[in-house]
């Protein structure tokens, strides 16, 4: 007999008729009893997966928050010594352009006189030390510290008195840490991608 032979199909079926006729009714109402406890417990399965989606989806991040996971920022018109703040994912971002002074008295700095004890090397891109990119948040209550004031020539944050100098790190004043480097590469010598 061939593969394609549908005379195969055909005893496949009489096959079964006969055995259905030949069942008892105990066990007709057997397996009518597990088909019916299946297609309960599958159904309800349904139902509760299709309640907990939408509590469990509503936890994504919106569009909106997912669009600004990376930001480029055009650095090309900040000219030395100046300063530009920028959104990313809704809190300000503080681009610095030292001048080659601001470096030096940065990196002359003991680390025994810093609260929160590191290096100005530490804190920008080798071979671009003159880009200094920093969340702008105090890191004492989450005020926005004010360029260039304070006693460190860096930022100063009105809100309880922290000082920072031009490396962004934390001089004087409650604040207990520097402010925060966030993850930051430069795409060409006009961008920085932050994010």
């Amino acid at each position: 007999m061939c593969h394609s032979d549908p005379r195969k199909y055909y005893y496949l079926v009489l096959f079964n008729i006969i055995n259905n006729f030949n069942m008892s009714e105990t066990e007709k109402k057997t397996n009518r009893r597990d088909f019916l406890f299946t297609a309960s417990y599958t159904i309800g399965a349904v139902g509760v997966g299709s309640a907990i989606w939408p509590l469990v989806h509503q936890m994504n991040p919106d569009k909106a928050q997912q669009a600004l996971a990376t930001t480029e920022v055009d650095i090309s018109q900040v000219e030395p010594g100046k300063s530009i703040t920028v959104l990313w994912r809704g809190k300000p971002v503080f681009l610095k352009r030292r001048t080659q002074d601001e470096i030096v008295e940065a990196r002359s700095v003991a680390l025994k006189d810093l609260p929160d004890p590191q290096k100005d090397e530490e804190r920008v891109k080798d071979g671009k030390d003159e880009w200094l990119v920093m969340l702008g948040v105090c890191t004492h209550l989450g005020c926005v510290p004010l360029k260039d004031k304070g006693e460190f020539n860096g930022w100063f944050c009105p809100c309880h008195g922290s000082h920072y100098d031009v490396s962004g790190r934390i001089r004087k004043g409650p604040a207990p840490k520097n402010m925060e480097i966030p993850n930051y590469e430069f795409v060409d010598s006009n961008t920085i991608k932050i994010g």
